[in-house]
């Protein structure tokens, strides 16, 4: 008798947890649907970010754009957020869960390029969307306004929050963010990237330190009375040598690139002034630490055998990425229930005409319909997502804004940022937050389990910011 009773509460249980699964997704298909009825709106605010690419800290019209959006929507917008004018955070509801959509919205230097499949530049040395954040902050309030929509129709408590981050080439306006403790009550963080293809991700990314080196001497004629002189060049180009030596004695997965700023001003004249821009980037960021102080010890060396002097000015610093398991099983899960991206004719066409522009084996345009199977390992590329990713559980995933081959910080990519193809991939992405974000809100043991597997990866680290606590925005970082 006790096993009958036993068996019948177990069948009403898994019952009642299919049903429950069900009505979630039937929410989720409904949203879905309407998804598709806005999609071409949230399409046309992203070609307007395109078409009109700022730099980071400068992301003005662009910042403006999604604000107005999200206060369209009911969402009440606090800006300004760590001092940067173009940080904001938009949010709806009320309670927990906080669920957390990050959106970024800044362009490349010197990526100027139509949305043509050949190199065409508007506007010699401008700007341009070579990452695809014109559809990474579009993207990401097109799901928060649906996930609003989605709290609306259930009655559910729970609080949807976009944070629109500025700077993140380089410039760590999400560093900033966390330092002005806006992270902190979130439950659980979504985001993604455009990329050339469509998959969640258990990889980590590299972290990054970046500086400018700034080398001063003495001026004097460079013919008539060189041993005057004191050439900042020459510390420079003796520091930068020793960069190079480095190379031989740093493990495999380093990346060190820089290029000179300033090289003086002419070649008669002793150069008083040189400065060099310089990225060192490793996947843990311990072992970062150790080399930076190598570099630091290179330049220190260059100026005092150059009888120069040698000023560092930091620019940024991110963590690499910490990933969770369960919110990356959610995405994959939500990927594969949308489905990959089919091209139209003419996207076909589009597709082969600019694959032809590139070099080595491309993988298949047919890739644009698959979804990527999640592996662990690291990247190549640094974000300040990871610094997000050390405060609260988070996931980051891709979608195929990009022809597949198509690599990012390219003119290729800026091309296919301001197309059909772009905005498909910033559809699915959307579609994709929207349903994880449902997931995590009907299911409350799955944001458990996602704090379990935070705690169990961040054990016996503590995150603190390479960015000293007195140091402000680099508001101007992309000045010459």
């Amino acid at each position: 008798m006790y096993l009958f009773w036993a068996t019948l509460m177990d069948m009403l249980r898994r019952t009642f947890v299919f049903l429950l699964m069900f009505n979630s997704y039937g929410i989720g298909q409904t949203i879905l649907q309407k998804m598709d009825l806005q999609a071409a709106h949230y399409g046309q605010l992203s070609r307007q970010i395109w078409e009109s690419p700022e730099l980071g800290y400068k992301e003005v019209k662009s910042s403006t754009l999604l604000k107005e959006e999200l206060r369209r929507n009911g969402f009440r917008i606090d800006e300004n957020i760590g001092g940067m004018p173009t940080a904001f955070v938009a949010t709806w509801g009320s309670g927990k869960p906080v669920i957390g959509i990050l959106g970024e919205y800044d362009a490349l230097p010197g990526l100027s390029q139509s949305d043509q499949p050949r190199k065409e530049i508007p506007v010699t040395g401008g700007p341009g969307h070579g990452c695809g954040h014109n559809l990474f902050g579009v993207g990401s309030a097109f799901a928060a306004v649906s996930i609003k929509e989605y709290l609306e129709q259930t009655k559910k408590p729970g609080t949807v929050r976009f944070f629109g981050t500025p700077a993140e080439e380089g410039g760590g306006g999400k560093i900033y963010m966390a330092r002005a403790g806006v992270f902190n009550d979130t439950d659980a963080m979504l985001a993604w990237h455009p990329d050339d293809k469509n998959g969640a991700s258990l990889k980590t990314s590299q972290a990054n330190i970046s500086a400018k080196f700034r080398f001063r001497g003495k001026a004097a004629h460079a013919s008539l009375a060189p041993e005057m002189g004191r050439s900042a060049l020459d510390g420079l180009l003796l520091f930068s040598h020793a960069v190079e030596l480095m190379r031989e004695h740093v493990p495999e997965a380093t990346r060190i690139h820089y290029v000179i700023t300033n090289g003086g001003a002419a070649p008669n004249i002793v150069p008083d002034f040189a400065e060099s821009y310089l990225y060192l980037r490793y996947p843990d960021m311990i072992v970062l630490d150790g080399m930076w102080k190598r570099l630091l010890k290179a330049a220190e060396g260059a100026a005092m055998a150059t009888e120069t002097t040698f000023q560092l000015e930091l620019v940024n610093s991110v963590y690499n990425i910490l990933p969770n398991d369960t919110l990356a099983a959610l995405a994959d899960k939500n990927l594969r229930r949308i489905g990959g991206i089919t091209y139209t004719a003419d996207e076909t066409r589009f597709a082969e005409t600019i694959r032809k522009s590139l070099e080595g084996n491309l993988p298949p345009v047919d890739q644009a319909r698959t979804i990527e199977k999640a592996t662990q390992g690291h990247g190549g590329g640094s974000t300040d997502v990871a610094d997000v990713s050390w405060i609260v559980p988070t996931t980051e995933f891709t979608t195929a804004t990009t022809v597949p081959g198509v690599p990012l910080h390219s003119w290729q990519s800026t091309a296919c940022s301001g197309t059909s193809i772009g905005r498909k991939g910033m559809v699915l992405a959307a579609k994709t937050l929207t349903l994880t974000a449902i997931d995590l809100y009907e299911n409350p043991e799955l944001l458990v389990a996602a704090r379990k597997d935070f705690d169990k990866r961040r054990a016996g680290h503590t995150y603190q910011s390479r960015i000293p606590a007195d140091h402000q925005p680099p508001l101007t970082y992309r000045d010459k």
